[in-house]
């Protein structure tokens, strides 16, 4: 059975624009249903793929930090070039350690920062997160098991060696988000396991913007986006977009 593999995309909703960037090893589905509630309220949604992203696992051993950081760019200048003059970002996981280097790089209206690590995993807890995908991505392909461990094998021998440039760049967005100067809303699951969360402490006291938001779901797990409190999350980052100081 071959698994339908999800698509980047943009929900067409109106003037104002929200870039919804997704985890490491995710893809637009973990952004999907925000980005269809946010449409329905007047916001036009896109959602990259980071290079490696939403394909076979092969394909993502051979890509880094500086390829996804350049999806995320243009997906921001895809917004600009479609004639949307404000941009807000709202990223999970490292999409929100992207949302807060954006915030730092070119001028954004708002950051939703959602469950988004600073402090810095060892390569080995890395890759086996990149193992579980991989052997996730080919179950869902509904390959029988011995094949699993054959190319599961094979996969192992191509080492990741862009895990140290990953963990380079959560260490230095947490050096900069003393920069960010636009609001932020700090997004944290109590049940992340995923991440320290101790890590929406140190966004929300570093960020330099006078509108700064935090809060907390007691329910949820890493990928928030998709977990019980998926409908309060959805209200609470609309509340907090319609807020922002929208000229539109």
């Amino acid at each position: 059975m071959r698994i339908s593999i999800p698509k980047p995309f943009t929900f067409e909703g109106g003037p104002r624009a929200v870039l919804l960037l997704h985890g490491f090893t995710g893809n637009s589905a973990d952004v999907r249903m925000l980005g269809r509630f946010l449409e329905k309220k007047g916001y036009t949604c896109h959602a990259p793929h980071y290079k490696g992203h939403g394909v076979p696992p092969e394909e993502l051993v051979h890509t880094g930090p500086e390829d996804w950081w350049q999806d995320v760019i243009n997906g921001y200048e895809y917004l600009k070039n479609t004639g949307h003059k404000e941009i807000a970002v709202a990223g999970l996981s490292l999409g929100g350690v992207f949302s807060l280097k954006l915030g730092y790089t070119v001028p954004i209206k708002g950051i939703v920062s959602m469950c988004a690590p600073m402090h810095i995993k060892s390569e080995e807890i890395m890759y086996q997160g990149v193992l579980d995908y991989a052997r996730e991505f080919k179950q869902r392909e509904g390959k029988p098991e011995e094949q699993i461990e054959i190319e599961m094998d094979e996969f192992k021998k191509t080492p990741m060696n862009t895990l140290k440039a990953l963990q380079h760049l959560i260490s230095d967005v947490r050096n900069h988000v003393d920069m960010i100067y636009a609001p932020v809303f700090v997004v944290q699951a109590r049940h992340d396991n995923m991440i320290n969360t101790e890590s929406a402490n140190i966004i929300y006291k570093d960020v330099e913007s006078d509108v700064k938001e935090i809060k907390w779901y007691e329910e949820s797990g890493h990928v928030i986006t998709l977990d019980k409190e998926r409908e309060q999350l959805h209200e609470d980052v609309y509340a907090f977009l319609e807020k922002l100081d929208w000229h539109q």
